[in-house]
């Protein structure tokens, strides 16, 4: 292996083992750039396509810190989003820390308590875990922390852009916060990404406190830096941010109109390779993979409602096999391994460009293979909004990563969790716990307050610890409510005697039928038996066909400002940079004749059809969702919006319009909030009623899009009532 300057840095043994172990020639760009900054403290962000080998960029050079300084006893905290990653990663890991006579071990809720009482008597020198997990063994009563911490020195964070765009992501910061104070120094912090749009904010959102005055290297040697907006939903959107880099391959779309079209298509394309499919709801993978065996196609299927033990039998077989498929939702986007891939195939359009790429990537990593997807497009707006996606991602575009704002309920989430455990906290020294970082310093007293008015927090004195009112709501097993923050639907547990399956909708078991009620699970129709209401269980055996899938999936959605404009684009003759086959440039042709009066290069459009009177700002979601709060007065009762419109009232003139538009700028409004949502907002009711409706609305607001979209121009594309 040839000399170089990151090489000579990593420690001899690795260095051994990387040419006779894994038969190593040389670095990859990233990992030989990574060595410097990593070895030498910095925080760091490392930035590479998927499978560029960034695990390897973060670990080599820790390990080598790890015998150079002889740090001792936990010292490495290696976090991961899925618990099916850190498995995944475990043998490798193993691997590389065994040729320095190093452990690791891996904690997360599957993990036996023998294996973590294992681990608390004789700590690994690196830990794979996921924040829930640290935050339960920070917060138990079992866990010596000032112990089994004390050595910690470095956090390394992978894929942190789906960290960085969620409330997973605060807790994450506030846990790494409190391990700080625990171990009583800095603790270097490494996030691993294959797609970000705005690097330089993330690492600085990273490195939490110590933004600013801890040194922060971005490690992007394989991407390119684009010029980025300077006010995000500016009407020059994309480009912006650093993009992954449009990865060279082989990119189509196709129409095909349905899910039995799909499975044909699936099945005669590509006959002896692997190929991934990828669906953006469980019920769609349900379905497709059904179909799919239906035809005789080798069919696995992955997504959270599976049984981790069906999940894993699939993704092994799936592994080792070849001609065959495996469907799954965004579980598998995260770069689990399922082998060496031949073809990605994206059902309809995925939630963004940065989603795009973690999938394309699993493609084109044997040498001399490309990177490839094909898009099936299910119905027409799947189709152009599909190509609205691709016309953004040949700009260059990829999504900036932005933590959700104002998370109040992970402030109260946390000043209980640190209740738990330091067990007393003084009530002038708690902001300390998280070194000043914002929101869980003194800005957060409000909420403090509330939580002692309302049981949650009982006070003596000075000294402020756990009340009946969070002993009540979150006191089950030993408080691991409070670890995760985030809220599931209730499910049920799917078995098949013994066996289980995965779970299902509860709404699935109540819905009125006639005859045998039948289930789909793990593509296989199931009748159900016997139901147990009380425990939540769900008994079935198997059906022949005609088993039903569906689940309840609560939140906010819809597109960005970014992509509703790309595909105005797209309405407007613009074409994806990718090759389109014979249905699909004609169905997409028929979609811009069908809606030609809808989009307008210059501004936004109001169209009347009969008594329907639609804008269409084509701005997005979230900033149709200000705009019909802000212009509450013009818009139809039932507050009617979606990514590219908002309905307004059948009375509408070109006066009412001007007169309610001429100052809206200046008094944006937040969108009204379903009192219904705050069941999606986990610990909400540990918030004031106010203050936790206004964290939703901020959430469902869009302030920058929807001033963009009033400061252009509305043009009225038919007669208003009152003309002639």
């Amino acid at each position: 292996m040839p000399v170089n300057g990151g090489l000579e840095r990593l420690h001899p043994v690795i260095t051994h083992h990387l040419v006779n172990s894994l038969g190593w020639q040389s670095l990859r760009p990233l990992q030989e750039d990574a060595v410097a900054p990593v070895l030498d403290g910095c925080d760091a962000l490392l930035l590479a396509p998927t499978a560029g080998g960034k695990t390897e960029a973060a670990i080599f050079p820790l390990l080598t810190a790890m015998e150079s300084e002889r740090w001792t006893g936990l010292s490495v905290i290696y976090v991961c989003p899925l618990k099916a990653l850190l498995n995944n990663l475990l043998p490798r890991l193993e691997q590389y820390a065994g040729w320095l006579g190093r452990r690791v071990a891996i904690w997360h809720g599957d993990i036996t308590a023998a294996a973590r009482q294992r681990i608390l008597r004789d700590p690994p020198d690196l830990l794979l875990t996921t924040p829930e997990s640290l935050e339960a063994m920070l917060i138990s009563i079992r866990v010596e922390q000032s112990l089994l911490f004390a050595g910690v020195r470095a956090v390394v964070v992978d894929e942190v852009h789906a960290f960085g765009s969620d409330d997973r992501g605060w807790h994450l910061l506030a846990v790494l916060e409190r391990l700080s104070r625990l171990t009583g120094r800095p603790i270097q912090r490494v996030g691993l990404s294959a797609t970000i749009g705005n690097p330089d904010e993330l690492l600085g959102w990273l490195q939490g406190s110590g933004c600013g005055t801890r040194p922060a290297v971005v490690v992007a040697p394989d991407l390119t830096q684009s010029s980025r907006p300077e006010v995000a939903g500016a009407s020059d959107l994309p480009p912006a941010g650093l993009a992954a880099g449009r990865p060279p391959g082989d990119v189509e779309i196709d129409y095909v109109g349905s899910v039995s079209n799909a499975a044909r298509i699936i099945a005669a394309l590509h006959r002896g390779e692997k190929r991934l499919v990828f669906c953006d709801s469980r019920q769609l993978v349900e379905e497709l993979g059904t179909a799919l065996r239906e035809i005789g196609v080798t069919t696995y299927l992955s997504h959270a409602s599976l049984a981790a033990d069906e999940r894993r039998q699939a993704e092994r077989a799936f592994a080792e096999a070849r001609d065959c498929v495996i469907v799954a939702t965004s579980t598998l986007e995260l770069g689990i391994d399922v082998g060496d891939l031949d073809r990605v195939i994206q059902v309809n359009c995925p939630p963004g460009v940065a989603s795009f790429l973690q999938r394309i990537g699993r493609t084109g990593r044997r040498p001399g293979s490309a990177r490839n997807c094909l898009f099936l497009a299910l119905d027409q707006r799947s189709l152009l909004w599909t190509a609205g996606l691709v016309h953004l991602w040949g700009q260059g575009y990829v999504e900036p990563v932005a933590a959700p704002p104002e998370p109040r309920h992970i402030v109260a989430q946390q000043v209980l969790a640190l209740c738990l455990q330091e067990h007393r906290i003084g009530s002038g020294l708690w902001p300390s716990a998280w070194n000043g970082l914002a929101p869980f310093d003194r800005t957060a007293e409000p909420i403090l307050r509330h939580l002692v008015a309302s049981g949650f927090i009982d006070q003596d004195g000075d000294l402020l610890f756990i009340g009946p009112a969070a002993e009540m709501r979150f006191g089950h097993r030993h408080f691991m409510g409070m670890t995760s923050v985030f809220t599931a639907p209730p499910q049920f547990t799917v078995l098949s005697g013994r066996q289980e399956i995965g779970r299902t909708d509860p709404m699935l078991l109540t819905e009125k039928i006639d005859g045998p009620r039948l289930l789909l699970l793990g593509g296989r129709s199931w009748r159900v038996t016997w139901v147990d209401w009380k425990r939540r269980r769900c008994f079935v055996e198997p059906a022949d066909s005609g088993g039903k899938a569906r689940w309840l999936t609560p939140g906010v959605s819809g597109a960005s400002f970014a992509l509703s404009r790309a595909v105005r684009d797209v309405l407007l003759g613009a074409d994806p940079p990718v090759l389109l086959t014979k249905r699909a440039e004609r169905v997409l042709a028929e979609i811009r004749g069908d809606k030609l009066a809808a989009a307008h290069p210059g501004g936004t459009v109001i169209v009347r059809a009969g008594d329907d009177v639609r804008w269409w700002t084509w701005a997005g979601y979230r900033a149709n969702a200000t705009l019909a709060a802000t212009l509450s007065g013009l818009v139809d009762v039932s507050q009617r919006f979606d990514d590219a419109s908002i309905r307004l009232r059948a009375d509408l003139t070109r006066e009412t319009w001007e007169a309610a538009t001429a100052d809206a700028t200046e008094r944006l409004c937040l969108p009204d909030v379903d009192e219904r949502a705050l069941a999606g907002l986990k610990f909400s009711e540990a918030l004031p009623a106010n203050l936790a409706y206004a964290t939703l609305a901020a959430r469902l607001a869009d302030l920058n899009s929807a001033a963009t979209v009033l400061r252009e121009p509305a043009r009225f594309m038919v007669p208003d009532p009152q003309s002639p």
